[in-house]
Order: structure tokens, then sequence, then C-alpha cells
């Protein structure tokens, strides 16, 4: 597990996925075995990555990846590290015969992306990357409206995601100096449009076109040392992509945006037959049968509470942390000899909408997306 030494890493990939995983006795599997994970942490500063080992009982550490690779014992290799550093790691685990699990985006380019896929299918290995938007319990819930047939025919899609990141000079921070540095692999499309581009191709259909604008609101910041510095990456995103069968889908990016919903991601799906609004967790719908006729006439008071005329998904399936159901499922995957369907190609198509957005934003152009090969 290499980069587990950074926010997300250490968080979601090792503390709630993969110690949580050992800690409850591993992965059931078919023929009634557990496979119980056993990390290797890998590290650039040997102190931090030594003081995670010693607090969590982990016996294995290291700051020489070679080292890590040539343990013949481990059969996955995880990369965490920021972007700019990921592709020649990853190649070295590859060449190495190790299984691949990574964060997104998997590279800088669209070619180092395509250039990973290829080079894991030609030595044999499996692939995953993270796709952990799917596995919350908000888009569950949507996926099985989809499922059902709720919304009749889906005609638009809108997301809202984003809160206000503070510059670091009166109030810390929230997230890392270099996420504002396009030199460093930072900026919000780069980060996020790689998670909506799963989202909306799994659950409403592949991005056939998309129209951008990326802006760097904040344009001075300040790092972890205290120190100012220019902000060359863009910490807002506005963006209209066009998808497979006629489906709109609107999405704001921001990381300078004062939340006003119940959650900092919220999706709005509009179908002939019904609507849904779904966050993280809760998911919200309105039927057609339901939905109530108001009349805008901009000179009498509102006098409806229109959030209250929807009603909540029930949770009938229990879900957990969407980090740990990926990383159980990619393990188990790995152990049968089966392929992860969100692989170093479906990492690419992330890259791929990344790359054409800022192209977009730069060009002021409706950009069409073609479709990947390897």
């Amino acid at each position: 597990m290499n980069g587990v030494t950074g926010r997300m890493g250490y968080r979601q990939h090792l503390l709630r996925s993969i110690l949580a995983i050992r800690d409850d006795g591993g992965i059931p599997m078919p023929d009634g075995d557990r496979l119980v994970p056993v990390p290797i942490l890998v590290g650039r500063d040997t102190a931090k990555v030594s003081a995670i080992a010693a607090r969590h009982d982990i016996a294995s550490w290291t700051t020489d990846l070679d080292t890590a690779l040539s343990d013949d014992t481990a059969e996955v290799y995880f990369d965490a590290q920021i972007t700019s550093v990921r592709e020649k790691s990853v190649l070295a685990a590859i060449a190495a015969g190790k299984h691949i699990y990574v964060e997104k985006p998997t590279a800088d380019t669209l070619d180092g992306a395509l250039a990973l896929a290829r080079a894991a299918a030609a030595a044999g290995v499996r692939s995953g990357v993270v796709h952990d938007k799917l596995f919350l319990p908000g888009l569950l819930k949507l996926g099985r409206l989809i499922e059902g047939g709720f919304f009749g025919r889906v005609l638009s899609v809108r997301g809202d995601f984003g809160y206000w990141v503070f510059e670091g000079d009166w109030q810390p921070a929230q997230r890392p100096s270099w996420n504002y540095k396009a030199e460093e692999g930072g900026g919000i499309v780069v980060d996020m449009f790689a998670h909506w581009s799963y989202v909306l191709g799994e659950l409403f259909g592949a991005v056939e076109a998309v129209t951008a604008r990326a802006v760097t609101h904040i344009p001075h910041r300040w790092d972890e040392k205290g120190e100012a510095y220019e902000a060359t990456a863009d910490d807002a995103a506005y963006a209209i992509f066009e998808l497979a069968g006629g489906v709109i889908a609107q999405f704001n990016s921001s990381w300078c945006t004062r939340v006003d919903r119940e959650e900092l991601l919220r999706i709005q799906v509009d179908g002939t037959h019904g609507s849904a609004v779904a966050g993280l967790t809760g998911c919200k719908v309105q039927h057609r049968s339901a939905t109530p006729k108001p009349t805008w006439n901009p000179d009498v008071p509102n006098g409806e509470d229109f959030r209250e005329q929807w009603a909540e998904v029930p949770d009938n399936q229990p879900a957990g942390n969407g980090f740990r159901a990926q990383w159980e499922r990619f393990l188990r995957e790995v152990r049968l000899g089966q392929d992860h369907p969100f692989d170093f190609l479906a990492g690419a198509r992330g890259v791929q909408l990344a790359n054409l957005g800022l192209e977009s934003s730069a060009r002021g152009a409706r950009l069409t997306v073609p479709e990947l090969v390897l």
C-alpha cells in the first residue's frame, strides 16, 4: 500500500477498508474460507510510515518501493500517491507481476492512462480503479430506482458537489496544497470529472460530449507551512455532459461554495414518470402521481413547502463504507481469478473526460468524447 500517509490513503483505504476487513476476520469466500489482507506499507517519510505501522500493529513497512515489490507474498499493489508519480510506480508493480488497485486519476495524461491499461493487459495482471461513489448508499438507491423503472424515460441529471476550502491563511485548509497546483496534478476537473465519468456512465449512459468552464476563483492560497503560493489549478468547474440516449447532465464542482443542501453531493434525476434527489446516504423521490402543480406568481409569497412533498427511499439494503465495499469486491475477484469491471480502461475514460473538460474550457468549445479501445 503506497501513499497511505496521505489523508485519503490513510483514512479511507488503510483504516476504514483494509484494517477494518482484517479486524473483522476477513472477506467471506464461496468455499467458506476467509480472505484476510496483510498490508505492507510504503511511504517516502520514514517517521510517518513507521508511526502508522506501529499504531496499527502492521509488521511490514518500507520507504523503498522495489523492496516491497520484491515480496512474493504480496499479490496486490495499491497506489494512493499524488497523480504525478503514480504512473511510474504502477508500471514497476506491473513489471513485478502484481495485480493493481489504484486511486483515480490513474495518470496525468490519457496516453499515460492507456499505457497502464495496455501494460496490465500484456502482463496478464488484473487492475482496478477506485469508483467509490457508485458504492455510496444514496447512489445505490438511485441505481435501484433505475433498475425498477421508476423514472420512465430519464430526461436530465443535475449534480452539485463541493464546499468551501479555506485559503490557509486565517484558517487551515482542509485539502493539501498540491490540489491547487496544476504542475503537481491538482485541479478540481482532474479530481472530479473522473468521478462524473463513471457515475454517469454506469447509471445513465456514456458521456458523448462535454462543454465545460474551469476557473480559478481563489488565485492565492497558503500551504501546510503557512507560506503563500499562487494557485495554478482550477478550483471550480461548470459542465454540461451529453449522454447516450439524449440525457443531458449538468454538474457544478466547486471548492469555493458554501453548502445549502443536505449533503456535500446532491444529484437530481428527472424522468417522465418521476424524479429523485440523491446524496451520499439519502435519496428522496417524487412520482408523477404525487407531483404538485405550482403556479409561478412573483407577486404572492409561496405557501408550499416543496421539500416536504418528497418521500424517502427506505434503507432496504444496508450499505457500509463504499471504499471498503469495492476493496472487498476487488480482492475477492483477484483470488477467484475474475476481472474487475472498473479496470484501467475505465480509469482511462475518467482521465479522457478530465482532459477534454480542460480543453473545452480553454477553447470555449463543445467537444465530443471518442470511444477508447486498447
